[in-house]
């Protein structure tokens, strides 16, 4: 299907979430979109792809949801794969030896809906935890603006004892914000608690079911069935914006020339640092590059191990004290990995995430694989008489961008000096950090500003979760 003279034309570079959220937005209210994708599946940072080492689909890294993130669950209901979230209240905690703890909600009013299960948490004294609830109450009460400190100098300023920030605090935010306690600042740190606290169902869990670009492709077909165009192993050089079009030069892989095409509008739904290569020389652009020049990038490493038998009857679980901070048992989340190609049965095929991992950067793949093989045996029992069938370590070097102190001054709007050029991205001002749910938010906020530039009013962004309980006198 090709526009018609009526269909305003819309061409987005990036087929992460940002770009698939703004296309299949506008792709609803009648734009003609074609999509620019580098590699040959959807999904961007969030994607998934047949290892050659191991013949194994594997994601490039864990991703999770929580009821929170409103407008991440809207896209998954917009196109139809929101039954394909597994969803969890609990969440259990192992220490080295394996003893568990386990957190869950309670019929208390937010946001002590918690209280009783932290409460009992053998891995946290007494001391710990009067620490904790005392640094909780202005977290999750009030506001906290970005002052330039860092969370671990606040953390320090309200008392919090070693043990609390080691087992509490460096285990929920640095998965969470894929960053250490002293280069994240106290806005991003209290946005998370806040945002975590204010209902019972805002902690609870969704891990997909299945590979993660299977999930994304549904949004590729969605835009197909609207008209849509998309084109994989091709990405967006630059673009020129002049009067009433922006023609844009893209070039496919392999390919030594490139192809121009004129489009109506034009939204940039990259990573920070892939848009300075992108962007024009032009006195539009110096703006966009000086704010950009402030971000820097953290680095999330996943962890595929496979055994040839069950080593946890756990789906997940949150790991204390060692280098790895998640495990994720795949062969029991996905439905598609509980047999092999000829119907037996499979032993446990988990995933191991470290957040923040510069000290796994410069380390061999044999090396990661040899400490986290020795740390799973720690946690899991079982593990130590399963043999390790096989193993394969994905670096994401350039995963998130690093939530310091100060750079929400420098996160960018989604709209440019250019009337017709927009920007998505999780690293855009969307009042989130890097996850999910702000890429998605920056691609409904992108799709809502040029439906404006085009005369529409549309509205995408879904409301957030309302508080419950207490929360709802301090919302």
């Amino acid at each position: 299907m090709t526009s018609t003279p009526s269909q305003p034309t819309v061409a987005i570079a990036g087929g992460g979430l940002a770009g698939l959220a703004a296309a299949c937005a506008l792709s609803d209210i009648g734009f003609h979109v074609t999509l620019f994708e580098k590699r040959p599946f959807l999904g961007g940072r969030a994607s998934s792809f047949e290892h050659p080492g191991t013949g194994e689909v594997v994601d490039n890294c864990q991703h999770v949801l929580f009821r929170l993130c409103t407008n991440l669950v809207e896209f998954y209901e917009r196109i139809g794969v929101a039954d394909q979230i597994r969803w969890y209240d609990q969440m259990t905690f192992i220490e080295p030896g394996g003893r568990t703890s386990t957190m869950s909600s309670s019929l208390l009013p937010a946001p002590m809906h918690t209280a009783p299960s932290f409460l009992q948490f053998p891995f946290l004294s007494a001391a710990d935890k009067v620490a904790i609830a005392r640094a909780l109450v202005p977290l999750t009460l009030t506001v906290q603006q970005d002052t330039g400190k860092s969370f671990q100098e606040w953390l320090d300023r309200h008392g919090q004892t070693k043990n609390a920030v080691e087992r509490f605090w460096k285990a929920i935010l640095i998965s969470a914000l894929s960053e250490d306690l002293d280069r994240i600042s106290v806005s991003a740190a209290a946005q998370v608690v806040r945002e975590s606290m204010k209902s019972p169902g805002a902690r609870h869990m969704g891990v997909p079911a299945l590979p993660l670009t299977d999930l994304y492709n549904a949004a590729g077909e969605y835009v197909r069935a609207r008209g849509g165009v998309l084109h994989f192993r091709c990405s967006v050089d630059t673009f020129s914006a002049q009067g009433t079009q922006v023609q844009v030069r893209a070039r496919a892989a392999g390919n030594a020339g490139s192809t121009e095409q004129c489009f109506d509008y034009l939204i940039i739904a990259l990573p920070f640092e892939a848009l300075d290569r992108v962007l024009p020389d032009s006195p539009e652009s110096v703006p966009l590059r000086e704010q950009i020049s402030h971000f820097e990038n953290s680095p999330i490493t996943g962890i595929h191990l496979w055994f040839d038998r069950q080593i946890s009857e756990l789906d997940h679980a949150v790991l204390l004290d060692r280098t790895i901070q998640w495990m994720f048992h795949k062969s029991r989340l996905q439905p598609i990995r509980t047999h092999s190609g000829n119907g037996n049965a499979v032993g446990s095929y988990i995933e191991l995430v470290v957040s923040s991992s510069k000290s796994l950067i410069d380390k061999s793949r044999n090396e990661i694989v040899e400490l986290a093989l020795a740390e799973v045996r720690e946690f899991f029992p079982a593990a130590r008489s399963a043999n390790l069938a096989k193993s394969t370590v994905i670096k994401e070097v350039n995963a998130t961008y690093s939530p310091r102190p100060g750079i929400d001054a420098h996160r960018p709007s989604s709209t440019t000096g250019w009337q017709r050029v927009f920007l998505a991205g999780d690293w855009t001002a969307t009042g989130w950090p890097a996850t999910m749910e702000g890429a998605v938010r920056s691609g409904y906020h992108a799709a809502e500003a040029l439906a404006r530039a085009a005369g529409k009013d549309a509205h995408f962004l879904s409301p957030d979760l309302p508080a419950t309980g207490l929360m709802r006198l301090f919302s």
